[in-house]
């Protein structure tokens, strides 16, 4: 028989006895039913882990996961970095048009002669106090001064280099540079000593390649809005091309160039069938093909003769009117159209 028990047992615990006669008292606990609180505890030393196959399924989720995951945030960043790009490009182009405004012309790509106090100071250089740059533009006049060449040489013996040479602004530079590149030391004309130059991501157009002088800027260039006849909104100012692999070009500050007219450093042409077959200045022999608007590489020194940019599919341009596009590497074939100021070519960018 069984019955419960309340004497043997704690208030509130069910018990099942059977009746034995040979057990000493004569019952035996069949089964017994537990308080919540010793159900809890019992509970809480069952530790069941993760198997192998489902620790590896989950390592396989997350590497799904992280896999999906990691091109999404290249892709915000790199908008992000072609978004900075154009709004750089912008300021450039509003630059431009504030210093026109107020010359009633566009700046040389650089000065052959010190008239000006400004010989060899690139176009960028002229933009000083356009954007917002106003107290490194005022540096210029006791510099040229000090030393007329902004490299360091005061026509007697080698001095420090012009301020500006070294100062980094951000509105010439883009993020996407691996090398994230804003100044960096170089023996300029002192092998025992370096100097800090500073670096631009852009260059100005000078047309269809160094001398034809039918761009926007170049060697002691004076162009007016009324001398682009092909359009304002049909002619490339500034585009975008990383400074070469061996950093001897791209300098904004003052760049003599390959071609001592700027070619390389401050402007460039979008055919430069010459600087392309000068292993000189480029360091290797390269294919004439490079002249063409394309991808490049900045570990390719042939890469430093065409506009390119880092920003996958092609480059960001300022055109004459002020405003920026994305111009895709398809559109390489109409590029000389593009740079040249009044040919009366016929250019659809839509």
């Amino acid at each position: 028989m069984t019955f419960p028990s309340s004497r043997l047992q704690p208030a509130g615990r069910l018990c099942a006895f059977a009746y034995n006669p040979a057990r000493p008292g004569g019952s035996v606990i069949l089964s017994q039913t537990l308080l919540p609180e010793e159900a809890a505890v019992v509970a809480s030393h069952r530790r069941p882990g993760f198997t192998l196959i489902e620790l590896l399924v989950v390592i396989a989720i997350i590497a799904i996961l992280i896999g999906l995951l990691l091109p999404a945030v290249q892709k915000v960043r790199e908008a992000a970095d072609r978004a900075l790009c154009q709004n750089n490009l912008k300021q450039i182009g509003l630059a431009a048009h504030g210093y026109h405004d107020a010359n009633k012309k566009f700046p040389p790509a650089w000065a052959s002669t010190n008239a000006t106090k400004r010989q060899y100071l690139s176009w960028m250089t002229y933009l000083l106090p356009h954007i917002e740059q106003a107290p490194l533009a005022h540096t210029i006049g006791p510099e040229n001064t000090r030393a007329y060449n902004p490299w360091g040489w005061d026509g007697r013996k080698y001095v420090l280099p012009h301020v500006g040479l070294g100062t980094p602004l951000s509105i010439y530079t883009c993020p996407s540079d691996p090398r994230g590149l804003t100044v960096t030391q170089l023996n300029l004309y002192s092998s025992s000593r370096k100097d800090a130059v500073a670096f631009t991501m852009y260059l100005g157009n000078s047309g269809t390649r160094g001398g034809t002088d039918d761009g926007i800027f170049y060697l002691n260039s004076a162009i007016k809005m009324a001398h682009i006849t092909d359009g304002t909104s049909n002619t490339l100012l500034a585009g975008e091309r990383p400074p070469s692999q061996d950093l001897n070009f791209g300098w904004w500050y003052a760049g003599y160039g390959f071609d001592g007219r700027g070619g390389g450093d401050v402007v460039m042409g979008v055919r430069e069938t010459v600087y392309v077959a000068d292993t000189g200045a480029i360091g290797k022999t390269c294919a004439s093909a490079y002249v063409n608007f394309q991808a490049g590489n900045v570990i390719e020194p042939c890469d430093q003769v065409h506009f390119w940019s880092q920003h996958t599919g092609g480059a960001n341009f300022c055109l004459a009117d002020g405003s920026v596009r994305f111009i895709n590497y398809e559109a390489n074939l109409v590029m000389p159209a593009l740079a040249t100021r009044a040919r009366g070519e016929v250019v659809n960018l839509e």
